[in-house]
């Protein structure tokens, strides 16, 4: 799209919405009425030792991504930013979470996952967030049990009692829990940017197909030295975070 046409169609959009909207990367991250949500990181999905390799599937692009990531983390604490973890909770001991949509489906296209082998149980290794990616003693942590981190959560509730309209997105994997709950989030009215590098798939066709989507449909690519640049070190406290 031109930047005239983007003009034009802002203006637009402008004169008949009944709040106006963010123009531009910069206020839409703005560190007022921003989250970023981390999700899934945990050792189950990224680590040699976890679930997915365990499948045979390719964790380097989720290793690499998760080198890099603390970055981001870190110049948002720094910003004030709202910081969310998100983690998954599949298997228990009583098998609570886990239906039989849900276990027919990986009995046809795991290896073995939520069947044979356990996923991200309560408590356990797999389950627990993987190297410096980690939550601190003041970051809500948001359990979910399906791939959106909307769905039977208080993610939304959380966000919207401290004021945020922007999500921005990082975590495993691209076009599976990030894409489902980015998708779900612009739905809820949220604007939605998703950090290109501050997540990952196992196919890299996968993870691009995604970004692709989402840009065209869903909210905004960004990048993980685009979004540190945007948010500078406050001088003044903010968020008691």
């Amino acid at each position: 799209m031109s930047s005239s046409s983007f003009e034009a169609d802002f203006e637009v959009a402008s004169r008949i919405a009944h709040v106006q909207p963010v123009k531009g990367l910069r206020d839409k991250v703005d560190p007022r009425h921003t989250a970023l949500v981390v999700i899934d990181m945990q050792n189950d999905f990224i680590a040699d030792e976890g679930l997915i390799a365990r499948e045979g599937r390719d964790v380097s692009a989720a290793k690499d991504m998760a080198e890099h990531l603390p970055k981001l983390i870190k110049a948002a604490r720094a910003a004030g930013i709202f910081v969310v973890f998100v983690r998954n909770v599949y298997t228990s001991e009583q098998n609570f979470y886990l239906s039989d949509v849900w276990l027919e489906q990986a009995a046809r296209k795991r290896a073995g996952g939520y069947t044979r082998i356990p996923v991200c149980a309560a408590g356990s290794w797999g389950g627990d967030f993987y190297g410096d990616v980690r939550p601190e003693p003041n970051d809500p942590i948001v359990t979910k049990h399906r791939y959106s981190a909307f769905y039977n959560t208080d993610l939304d509730t959380i966000l919207r009692a401290n004021g945020i309209r922007t999500v921005v997105f990082t975590g495993v994997v691209t076009n599976v829990c990030v894409e489902t709950s980015a998708r779900e989030a612009f739905v809820r009215d949220y604007y939605v940017v998703v950090a290109s590098d501050g997540t990952a798939a196992y196919v890299q066709a996968d993870h691009d197909m995604t970004l692709k989507n989402i840009d065209r449909f869903f909210g905004e690519i960004s990048s993980i030295d685009e979004l540190t640049a945007l948010w500078p070190a406050r001088n003044t406290p903010g968020r008691g975070r």
